[in-house]
């Protein structure tokens, strides 16, 4: 039997954990936008299957957005399915995934019978593994790749065959560093995602650049209406919002830089992160997460780096004061 993996958000296992926690919960476990993307979907986009229109539109807007080749772009349900199915349509392979990263992409690759070896990404130059796959930019630590040596990697892994997979999850804020323009290139497998930057998680929406064949294989196993008429809507209207975007990303830089303030002041450091999130390190985290979850604020630990502790943002000045009051109790 599989092994379910810890997520950030499961506010229902803290509730029972801390009965007696201040109401309501913070939750600055996950990387998630606090500030989301305002929603008006059409009545139609919930009465009716969704529609081909919808989906070409919401598919070139995307494209766009991203400044890929929409012909390589296909739209999913989220990026957790994506990367649960991929491994299914793969032939049995020796699989390298730089570490520690999402443990959901070992998992499925695991699961679909594949060999997997979690490696060190300063150790990818030379690997002859016939899949690659990196986070980029990672998390939880937000180490940042250029595009210039993964596209060399996706060429080599071409060359033979193989594979490389980027999980761009949270590339929304570092469009810099996206392979998005070579999406459908021989070797190379781009997952992105929505839900994070535009603070839509629940509405399941994402992306993957493959090649052709591969692309082919997927769209076939999703099958038909497999994007809900609301997310195509949403997405959509989001991707063409070019105003929004470049506003959101200046707030979060601003968010991130406030938080990490607030942190350091209360004598943590910070070894990481992206304007989504920020990674830290404490003396006592276990502790401290302890003490943070009995003030009703739910952060985010690791099993593999005990002294790690990921914040989210705060949504405003309330669940900052919160924090804030939280961290300076701590002794």
């Amino acid at each position: 039997m599989t092994a379910r993996l810890v997520h950030g958000g499961d506010l229902g296992s803290l509730r029972s954990a801390f009965p007696e926690a201040p109401q309501p919960f913070v939750d600055l476990s996950t990387g998630i936008n606090p500030w989301p993307y305002p929603v008006h979907v059409p009545n139609d986009a919930w009465t009716r299957l969704p529609q081909r229109d919808a989906e070409v539109l919401c598919r070139e807007e995307m494209a766009a957005y991203l400044g890929a080749p929409p012909s390589s772009l296909l739209l999913t349900p989220g990026t957790q399915i994506a990367i649960s199915l991929l491994p299914l349509l793969v032939s049995r392979s020796h699989v390298a995934i730089a570490s520690p990263t999402y443990g959901e992409h070992e998992q499925a690759w695991r699961t679909a019978g594949h060999s997997v070896t979690a490696i060190d990404v300063g150790n990818i130059a030379g690997l002859a593994s016939d899949v690659i796959v990196i986070t980029n930019p990672n998390n939880p630590d937000g180490r940042q790749m250029s595009s210039d040596l993964l596209l060399d990697l996706a060429r080599r892994q071409a060359a033979k065959d193989g594979l490389l997979v980027v999980d761009e999850a949270f590339a929304d804020v570092a469009p810099e560093i996206s392979l998005a323009a070579h999406g459908g290139m021989e070797g190379l497998v781009v997952l992105r995602s929505f839900g994070k930057f535009f603070g839509l998680a629940g509405l399941r929406l994402g992306g993957v650049l493959a090649p052709e064949t591969l692309r082919r294989r997927m769209e076939a196993a999703f099958g038909p209406w497999s994007v809900s008429g609301a997310a195509l809507a949403v997405g959509a209207t989001a991707y063409a919002d070019a105003g929004w975007v470049a506003d959101m990303r200046q707030r979060l830089s601003a968010a991130a830089a406030q938080l990490d303030k607030l942190l350091d002041g209360n004598g943590l450091q910070l070894i990481g992160g992206t304007s989504l999130y920020r990674l830290a390190t404490a003396p006592d985290a276990a502790r401290l997460h302890r003490h943070l979850s009995s003030h009703g604020i739910h952060v985010r630990r690791f099993p593999y780096a005990e002294s790690w502790l990921r914040f989210g943002l705060p949504s405003g000045e309330e669940t900052t004061r919160r924090l804030a009051a939280a961290l300076e109790s701590f002794s």
